[in-house]
């Protein structure tokens, strides 16, 4: 199976944060995409060597991030309730325009969109929860 991508302006660049004794990094980049009826902030998590990739990006640019989904299963106890958690771990980023000139490439680009379709996708007025 592929990567998928997504595309977006960058709303949000956290700095590097490190867990555990090893080491671990993790860098959380969040992508904006307004369809006219609402707004929707979806976050990317680049992690290890991938957190340093980071530094090219800026908030505003245009980006489209190639990612994979990642999930995992938590349970404190054998009696404890079951815990499910899904994260979409960012493998690349093309700069596609914006303030960032040096139009940085780590995954090539297919020019037709790759969210065609996906805002209408479940949107019902009667299911929002707010």
């Amino acid at each position: 199976m592929s990567d998928a991508k997504v595309r977006g302006v960058v709303h949000l660049i956290e700095e590097t944060k490190t867990y555990g004794q090893k080491g671990f990094r993790k860098r959380l980049v969040v992508l904006e995409q307004d369809n006219d009826r609402f707004t929707n902030y979806i976050p990317f998590e680049f992690i290890q060597d991938a957190c340093d990739s980071v530094d090219s990006l800026n908030v505003g640019d245009e980006a489209e991030i190639t990612y994979r989904l990642a999930g995992r299963k938590w349970q404190k106890d054998a009696k404890s309730e079951v815990k499910f958690f899904l994260n979409a771990e960012a493998t690349a980023f093309k700069v596609l325009g914006g303030k960032s000139s040096s139009g940085t490439s780590s995954a090539p680009i297919d020019e037709s969109d790759p969210n065609a379709g996906l805002s209408e996708a479940a949107y019902d007025e009667e299911d929002i929860p707010f």
